[in-house]
């Protein structure tokens, strides 16, 4: 397995910021984070197992996506976009067949040829071919909408697992890349600073693509999923400082019915401008407890964010788990090994393996399916499995 060397841990960026306020004294005591009181055994619907949906698997739809790009002419800004969606059983041989991650980018491209060559290289961590055909013919139409954000310097499909399990069951998800952090700046050496001037560039584009992606009218947006979407079901999603930048943008836009972030506290001193107090729609978040990027501090700034939320809120921390461990893209360059293969625990810098990448994706795309499906479907019983404590012995979850 891929061993993650102190080294490696120290050039993330979030690790140098919130192992800065540990230093400052910011967060208390600075003790472990412990899992919150599992109260899913006392609750009406977490009691009962007889779910609707079966978000722990894919759904009845095969995937389609869709890749584009739009202009905001007021921030003279491009962005490359994805959309998943559910599409028609038609395309079922095509999705299942996939494409490579590569190829969500021109086949003569420099991003495409950059990232061909770090999938040659990979490992196992990495899930490098999707389940999902491209400009599939879709299925149906009102489709509720998710807004994905990805993380710092990462890139828009990095949680392809996630996307496509809700989109097999209905709900489309729409992805920027985030121009000017993204992987490939990264790699450049120009990308954008981790700071509150981006965060609202961030918040920017995923409002921006929601108002282009709702124009029914909009010749910008591919045929295959124009006019399809549902105005009043939209809600985000977003890892790490995409996790920030829904929690900012569920908390100034109404439009947003609900929001969930990975491994990343939406209100935290290091990105200010999110008051959980001020977020009025239902909230999830999925803890890494091994977390080696935003560190024990991280965390608990993350359980402070739980105790803070307007109900109703979730909880579901992940024994094992790593900043990237739910990540598509785990362990494809240094930066992103936290979660990938060996580590070492924050508590005690004692050695361990992190969860196997198929299984904490899984549990994420449960998840975060159940979380979506109650809060853009209606379905009242997927409470069941946003709550459930599987595998035994690596989830905990809590609600409120």
């Amino acid at each position: 397995m891929r061993q993650q060397s102190g080294a490696r841990i120290r050039r993330n960026v979030w690790t140098v910021a919130f192992a800065a306020l540990w230093l400052a004294g910011a967060c208390g005591s600075g003790e472990t984070s412990k899992p919150a009181a599992d109260t899913a055994a006392t609750t009406d619907a977490g009691s009962d197992t007889q779910t609707s949906i079966d978000w722990s698997t894919d759904g009845p739809h095969p995937v389609g996506h869709v890749d584009f790009v739009l202009h905001d002419a007021k921030r003279n800004r491009d962005l490359r976009v994805t959309a998943w969606y559910p599409a028609a059983e038609s395309s079922r041989t095509a999705a299942e067949k996939g494409v490579l991650l590569a190829d969500f980018y021109p086949v003569d491209s420099p991003e495409h040829a950059t990232l061909t060559a770090l999938l040659a290289k990979a490992p196992k961590c990495v899930r490098p071919q999707t389940r999902s055909a491209a400009s599939a013919e879709p299925a149906g139409t009102g489709w509720p909408l998710v807004a994905f954000s990805h993380c710092h310097t990462c890139l828009r499909f990095e949680n392809t697992t996630v996307n496509e399990r809700l989109a097999s069951h209905g709900i489309a998800v729409v992805a920027p890349d985030h121009t000017g952090n993204t992987l490939f700046d990264f790699l450049a050496g120009k990308s954008a600073t981790l700071g509150v001037p981006f965060l609202q560039t961030r918040e920017d584009d995923i409002r921006f693509v929601v108002d282009q992606v709702l124009d029914p009218s909009n010749t910008a947006i591919p045929q295959v999923i124009r006019g399809k979407f549902d105005p009043a079901r939209v809600a985000a999603l977003g890892h790490s400082f995409g996790g920030v930048t829904i929690g900012k943008a569920i908390q100034d836009d109404p439009r947003f019915k609900a929001g969930f972030a990975m491994a990343v506290p939406m209100a935290q001193p290091i990105l200010p401008g999110v008051k959980m107090a001020d977020i009025h729609v239902p909230v999830g978040f999925l803890l890494a407890q091994e977390d080696n990027s935003i560190l024990l501090i991280g965390n608990n700034f993350l359980l402070k964010n739980f105790a803070d939320a307007n109900p109703p809120a979730w909880l579901v921390q992940v024994a094992d788990a790593g900043h990237f461990s739910f990540a598509d893209i785990a362990g494809i360059i240094p930066n992103f090994d936290a979660g990938c293969g060996d580590g070492k625990r924050m508590a005690d810098q004692s050695p361990f393996t992190y969860l196997d990448n198929g299984v904490a994706r899984q549990v994420a795309a449960r998840v975060v399916g159940a979380f979506f499906g109650q809060t853009l479907l209606g379905d009242a019983k997927a409470n069941a499995q946003i709550v459930a404590a599987e595998p035994p012995g690596v989830v905990t979850a809590t609600q409120k």
